[in-house]
């Protein structure tokens, strides 16, 4: 195998994605271009860790896996750290635990970081909704909110301010730049929907390495199944109200100019002409259009209010989150390892 060693962190928490979590890591070996290692990091779940170790404790065809325990606090951040700390390949790239990835998807990370100066490559993320079809009054523009590419980001393979943290790829030099993945921003198990962790170490990168480049390449597809209880309008006022939580945090932390600067561009045109577009499908007697333009405008007001909630907070001291550094657990690549290289 030419170029840098991928490995792949997969982050776990609960049994019930059992199935998920195994569709998860079969997607990752039969990658046309193989990872040098899966890493399956389970958060404070001694029975799901002692499951998933006896599942993979043979030798099987493709990456190899290894299953750890998240050796800091409990929350997704801390549980990428784990498996950054661990990680043996030059490339560290996360994919969510109910996703798949689709046969090229490391094969067009890897192809990015021919450039040295690109220290992050994220890919498309496309919803496999429970029910079988996108909920009509569920606008494509707040597709982020199930964790997966919205309308509005750019197309192609373009530079971006920051990558979506389920479907991303760093080189392993940039978490000695800037450290990992911020504890307090991030999701904890299935408490409230908190997010921007990957946001605000995308910024912080950037001021560490100036000439650092990250991108997005939406031909690295995952497909992420989306459960029926989060085709509801009250998971999307949750989950948009958290948004505006987290989004106060980061801004604290970075500044209000960096930490808002695609959120302007995104509040400004692209929900003005998702609007535009519901208003027009309502006309035309097209299902749903009235209800997409609702939720986009609810899903402001209800993002506006979790960052004012949020904002007071960090004011008074009553939000924060600390930036670990990551320092290497890993033992050196054995022999049967590199031969796979």
């Amino acid at each position: 195998m030419s170029g840098p060693g991928v490995s792949v962190v997969i982050c776990a928490y609960t049994e019930d994605r059992w199935e998920d979590i195994l569709a998860a890591v079969s997607s990752v070996r039969a990658q046309s271009r193989p990872a040098l290692e899966t890493l399956l990091v389970v958060d404070h779940n001694d029975t799901l860790r002692e499951r998933l170790a006896k599942e993979y404790k043979e030798p099987s065809e493709g990456a190899l896996v290894r299953v750890l325990a998240n050796a800091g606090p409990r929350g997704l951040s801390a549980g990428r750290n784990t498996g950054i700390a661990a990680a043996r390949g030059e490339i560290v790239a996360f994919l969510d635990d109910d996703a798949v990835a689709e046969r090229d998807w490391l094969r067009h990370f890897a192809e990015a970081y021919t450039d040295p100066r690109v220290m992050a490559v994220g890919g498309r993320t496309v919803p496999v909704w429970a029910s079988g079809r996108r909920p009509d009054w569920f606008p494509e523009e707040f597709d982020w909110v199930v964790g997966c590419t919205y309308r509005g980001l750019p197309r192609g393979r373009v530079r971006v301010r920051n990558v979506l943290g389920g479907n991303a790829s760093f080189r392993r030099s940039a978490f000695d730049a800037a450290g990992g993945f911020a504890t307090g921003i991030g999701r904890d198990g299935d408490k409230r929907p908190l997010g921007c962790e990957e946001t605000e170490l995308c910024i912080r990168l950037s001021r560490a390495r100036p000439d650092a480049v990250l991108l997005i390449d939406d031909r690295a597809v995952i497909h992420h199944r989306v459960p029926e209880v989060r085709e509801h309008f009250r998971y999307f006022r949750t989950r948009t109200y958290a948004e505006g939580l987290s989004k106060a945090l980061v801004a604290r932390s970075v500044g209000a100019e960096k930490g808002l600067e695609s959120e302007r561009r995104y509040t400004t045109r692209v929900l003005p002409a998702g609007v535009a577009r519901g208003l027009r499908d309502a006309l035309l007697a097209r299902p749903g259009g009235v209800g997409r333009a609702g939720a986009i405008v609810a899903g402001v007001l209800t993002a506006a209010g979790g960052y004012v909630v949020g904002s007071v907070r960090a004011r008074r001291g009553g939000a924060t989150f600390s930036v670990p550094a990551v320092e290497a657990t890993r033992p050196s690549v054995p022999a049967e390892v590199r031969a796979r290289e």
